[in-house]
C-alpha cells in the first residue's frame, strides 16, 4: 500500500494548458480518467486509425474512450514510459465536458419511460430501449448486415414451427433447469457475448449482466470486446458463479494464449471460439449514424485471425483444459467436423445476422445437424452439446429449439435492451418474464421437465418452406408510375 501511495505522489502533474499543446501527429497526448498518455507512437498502430485519436489530441478523451474500450485497454497497450502522469484537476474545472444535446434528450426520455412493471415481454423492454437510447447506441445494437434479412429471419423462423401439446398429464410441478457443459443453469439459456455494453449504460455496462446472472442462476459468457474489463466482470461474480469466455483468436497467438490462460486461472469454465467473423460485416444502419464504425471494424479485424483453420484447434486444445465450443457454425458439414475433432460443442449461429446476410438461422439447420451427427454415430449429447442463438424473444422459442435437439440457447440483444432501459432491474425483469413463460409453456405442452420436450411435440413441416423474404430497403424505394394507380 505504501508503494502505491508513493507511486501516486511521485507522478508528474500536468495542467490542461500543457496537455493542450500536444495535439498533432508529431506529438499527441490524451487524457483518460485523469491520466495523461503520450500516444504519438501508437497513432499508426491504432486499430481505428489515427484520425479518431488526433481528434482528441491535447484533450480529455474519456467520454469517447469509455463506451468502446475496457478501462485497462490503454494501460495494457501502451509502454510504461508513455504513461506521463496525471492531469491537475484544478486546471480543468472550466473544461468539463458538456452533455450533448442527444444525451440530454435521451435523459429526458428516460424520465418519461413507463414503469418497469408494465413491461410484460422482452418485446416491451426492447421498445423502451429504442425509445430511451441515443441514436448512436440504438443503431449499433440493433443493426444487421446489408439488407438485414438474416437478422429478421433469425426471429421469423420460430414462427414456422408449431407445437403439438399433450394433455391430461400431471403438470402441477414442472422443472426447466438443465446443465451447460456440466454446469447447472436455472433455465435452458445463457447470456451470450455482446460488445460495447456501456453504450447502453455508461456506468455499469456488462456488469448488469454479471450481477443479474448471479441472482437468477444463469451463466454469463464474457465477451472479448467489452466496455467493462475482463477482470471487472470476473471480480463482480459470486464465488461459485459460472462464467464462459467468448474468444476471437488474435493474429498474434501469444496474445491469445496469454488471454486464454489468464481466463482459465481466474476460473472461467468454457471457451467459446467465434468462427463466423474473419471479417466484420457491413452494418449500414449504424454506419449512417456516423458512429466510429470504421474504428470498430478495424479494432475487431485486428482481434481476429482470418487465417484461422481447423488445424488450429489442436493448438487451442494444447494451451487450455477448458472445453472448447465453436461459436458460429452454419452448416451440418462443419458441425460434423467439429464433433470429429473433439470439440465439446457448437453454437449454430450467424452472429445475430450481423455478418453474412442470407446466412441460415441456427434453428433452421438444427434438425439437419442432428440428423447428420446421428447418421455418423457422432450424436452424443452428453459429450457434444448443441446450442443456437439469434432471434430468441420467448420461452416458447427456446422450447422449440430444445425439442429439436438444442441443449440451450444464447440470448444477447434482449438483455442489453433490458439494462439500457432499466439497468440491472431490467435484466432481472427479463429473467422473471422468461421464467413465467417457461412455467406456462411447460404446463400447456404437457411436459414436466425438459427431457419430455421432444421432437414429437413440434410440427416442423414448414421449417424449410422458405418464403422469399421482403427486401425492405428495395421496396421502400420502389414506386409505381405516377397516375397509374388511379387508372387501374
Amino acid at each position: 500500500m505504501t508503494g502505491e501511495i508513493e507511486k501516486t505522489t511521485n507522478e508528474k502533474m500536468f495542467t490542461a494548458e500543457e496537455v493542450s499543446q500536444h495535439n498533432t501527429k508529431e506529438s499527441c497526448w490524451i487524457i483518460v480518467h485523469g491520466k495523461v498518455y503520450d500516444v504519438t507512437d501508437f497513432l499508426p498502430e491504432h486499430p481505428g486509425g489515427s484520425k479518431i485519436i488526433l481528434k482528441y489530441g491535447g484533450k480529455d478523451a474519456t467520454a469517447e474512450y469509455d463506451p468502446i474500450h475496457p478501462p485497462d485497454a490503454i494501460s495494457e497497450n501502451l509502454p510504461p514510459e508513455k504513461h506521463l502522469g496525471r492531469i491537475d484537476p484544478m486546471t480543468v474545472q472550466d473544461r468539463i465536458k458538456e452533455t450533448s444535446q442527444e444525451e440530454k434528450e435521451s435523459a429526458a426520455r428516460h424520465a418519461k419511460k413507463p414503469p418497469l412493471g408494465e413491461c410484460l415481454s422482452l418485446h416491451d423492454l426492447e421498445a423502451v430501449a429504442k425509445y430511451v437510447l441515443t441514436g448512436k447506441a440504438w443503431m449499433y445494437y440493433s443493426s444487421g448486415a446489408d439488407d438485414e434479412i438474416t437478422m429478421r429471419e433469425n426471429h421469423n423462423v420460430y414462427h414456422r414451427i408449431w407445437f403439438r401439446p399433450r394433455i391430461l398429464r400431471d403438470v402441477a410441478n414442472v422443472r426447466f433447469d438443465t446443465s451447460i457443459l456440466g454446469h447447472k443453469t436455472s433455465m435452458p439459456f445463457y447470456i451470450t457475448a455482446t460488445a460495447l455494453g456501456k453504450l447502453g449504460d455508461p456506468v455499469n455496462g456488462e456488469l448488469n449482466l454479471t450481477r443479474s446472472a448471479a441472482k437468477n442462476g444463469i451463466i454469463q459468457m464474457i465477451p472479448t470486446i467489452s466496455s467493462c474489463s475482463f477482470d471487472e466482470m470476473i471480480d463482480a461474480a459470486l464465488e461459485d458463479q459460472v462464467q464462459f469466455l467468448q474468444l476471437y483468436v488474435n493474429s498474434n497467438r501469444e496474445v491469445t494464449e496469454k488471454f486464454v490462460k489468464r481466463a482459465e486461472s481466474r476460473g472461467v469454465k468454457g471457451l467459446f471460439v467465434t468462427v463466423d467473423a474473419p471479417q466484420l460485416g457491413r452494418r449500414e444502419k449504424d454506419m449512417r449514424m456516423k458512429f466510429e464504425d470504421v474504428g470498430i471494424a478495424r479494432t475487431i479485424s485486428t482481434l481476429i485471425d482470418p487465417s484461422l483453420q481447423w488445424s488450429d484447434l489442436d493448438w487451442l486444445s494444447s494451451i487450455t483444459k477448458m472445453p472448447i465450443v465453436l461459436k458460429g457454425v452454419q452448416s451440418w458439414q462443419d458441425a460434423v467436423i467439429a464433433a470429429e475433432r473433439g470439440c465439446a460443442g457448437i453454437v449454430l449461429s450467424n452472429h445475430g445476422g450481423r455478418q453474412l446476410d442470407m446466412a441460415p438461422s441456427g434453428l433452421e439447420i438444427l434438425p439437419e445437424v442432428v440428423e447428420a451427427l446421428k447418421a455418423r454415430g457422432l450424436y452424443n449429447p452428453s459429450k457434444f452439446e448443441i446450442y443456437i442463438d439469434g432471434g430468441v424473444r420467448r420461452a416458447s422459442d427456446i422450447l422449440k429449439a430444445v425439442a429439436l435437439g438444442a441443449k440451450a440457447v444464447g440470448i444477447g440483444r434482449p438483455f442489453i435492451y433490458a439494462y439500457s432501459a432499466y439497468g440491472e432491474d431490467g435484466v432481472n425483469r427479463a429473467m422473471e418474464i422468461l421464467r413465467d413463460e417457461f412455467e406456462m409453456c411447460m404446463r400447456l405442452l404437457g411436459a414436466r421437465s425438459l427431457e419430455e420436450v421432444t421432437p414429437e411435440m413440434v410440427n416442423t413441416a414448414n421449417l424449410n418452406a422458405l418464403a422469399v423474404p421482403k427486401d425492405n430497403l428495395f421496396y421502400s424505394n420502389y414506386e409505381r408510375l405516377s397516375g397509374l394507380n388511379s387508372k387501374l
